[in-house]
């Protein structure tokens, strides 16, 4: 099972927000700090050695089967009415079938479509590809690309999903109020994983802060929950989903920690 070394003094929970990337992240013995990256590289090169929990799907599949890849379906029920938060990764061609930077909400749409027709074609049953999921493709890419030309990062860059990790921190059982209805943030549902979070170690001060420019309040928060997987996932006590972790064709590690 690949795990993190003690060579790494940093942790560090990571979301994907509107700027490109918001990381919650600690020195050993010191009070947490969040800062906003434009890229997964600038984040690497600001926070080294770091053992860094991330809310991305990291390794990716040839063909998609039903449910996802695997980590997928053995997470969802965990979590009742919030298992509408892990959605299905469709097959790397899908992924990489448009690759533009797309200057009109036309292209962005055509491309959509051209990913889907790709998904439809390496998934069984044949699937296309959410909106949802295709909103994510780039920072997905990003992560993939670092993962397949450095080897070496993939001892440290773990994937996690925020509602998992709300789950396995509040001792299995997932948190009853959504963070958000209707594309609106809940702020009920907030301040129930805040309250977790603090049970946790954090300072409600620190989470009751406005989030910085370029992410929004539920990015922090899911960022912050991330920074207690990776401390989990550096003393050994996180689990991945499947245990043992699969591999993508690169040899990239396949599972959800939590």
């Amino acid at each position: 099972m690949q795990t993190s070394t003690n060579l790494h003094s940093a942790l560090v929970g990571v979301d994907g927000c509107k700027a490109g990337w918001i990381a919650v992240h600690r020195e050993t013995g010191a009070a947490p700090s969040v800062s906003v990256f434009s890229s997964f590289q600038a984040l690497l090169d600001t926070l080294p050695d770091a053992t860094i929990a991330v809310d991305m799907p990291i390794g990716l599949p040839d063909f998609s089967s039903r449910g996802g890849r695997g980590p997928e379906a053995l997470v969802r029920p965990l979590l009742g009415a919030r298992q509408s938060s892990v959605f299905a990764i469709p097959s790397r061609a899908a992924l990489y079938a448009d690759t533009s930077d797309f200057t009109t909400i036309e292209a962005w749409y055509a491309a959509h479509r051209r990913a889907s027709e790709v998904a439809m074609t390496t998934s069984d049953p044949p699937r296309g590809v959410s909106i949802q999921a295709f909103g994510i493709f780039a920072k997905i890419r990003e992560i993939d690309a670092l993962l397949i030309a450095r080897p070496e990062l993939r001892g440290g860059v773990f994937e996690s999903h925020p509602e998992v990790a709300f789950c396995r921190l509040n001792g299995g059982e997932a948190m009853t109020l959504p963070k958000k209805i209707k594309g609106a943030v809940n702020p009920a549902g907030m301040e129930e994983r805040k309250a977790l979070l603090c049970r946790h170690g954090y300072e409600k001060f620190f989470l009751d802060q406005p989030a910085p420019r370029g992410a929004t309040s539920d990015d922090f928060l899911d960022a912050a929950a991330m920074m207690l997987i990776a401390g989990r996932i550096a003393s050994g006590e996180a689990r991945p989903s499947p245990d043992p972790p699969l591999a993508d064709r690169f040899g990239i590690q396949v599972a959800i920690w939590a």
